[in-house]
């Protein structure tokens, strides 16, 4: 295999937005990852300068290729491989979104009762 052709989907994970080639695949497959407006195989050549569209779980990336990265890599490498592109409206959005769903905090009025609270319905329905 020549070096200078690179499938869609070892490029998507070599850059790291999907942590396993089969991944970037069915992406691929169900249509999350366009060229042109078009969906995209998972077989398509990579050239740089390609613009593509991702949606991934929580994120919608617009990328711009600036080198054909044949092994996967740790991030601070890959990044020097694609151009994040992807508008500050959608920027935002993600940021405003984790902000309100992840705290970080277990909210504690909710779920099961703690062991204190079991005994005391205990008490409460024995008497």
């Amino acid at each position: 295999m020549e070096k200078e052709k690179l499938r869609l989907d070892k490029y998507l994970w070599s850059i790291r937005l999907f942590k396993t080639r089969s991944q970037a695949a069915d992406a691929c497959d169900k249509g999350k990852v366009k060229f042109k407006g078009a969906s995209s195989k998972p077989s398509k050549t990579v050239s740089v300068a390609d613009e593509y569209e991702i949606r991934t779980e929580g994120k919608k990336w617009l990328i711009k290729v600036t080198g054909l990265l044949h092994n996967r890599v740790q991030y601070s490498e890959a990044v020097n491989f694609y151009i994040d592109i992807t508008p500050a409206e959608e920027v935002d959005r993600i940021k405003f979104q984790s902000a309100a769903f992840h705290t970080g905090k277990r909210m504690s009025k909710v779920g099961r009762p703690t062991k204190k609270q079991q005994r005391d319905l205990d008490g409460y329905m024995n008497d």
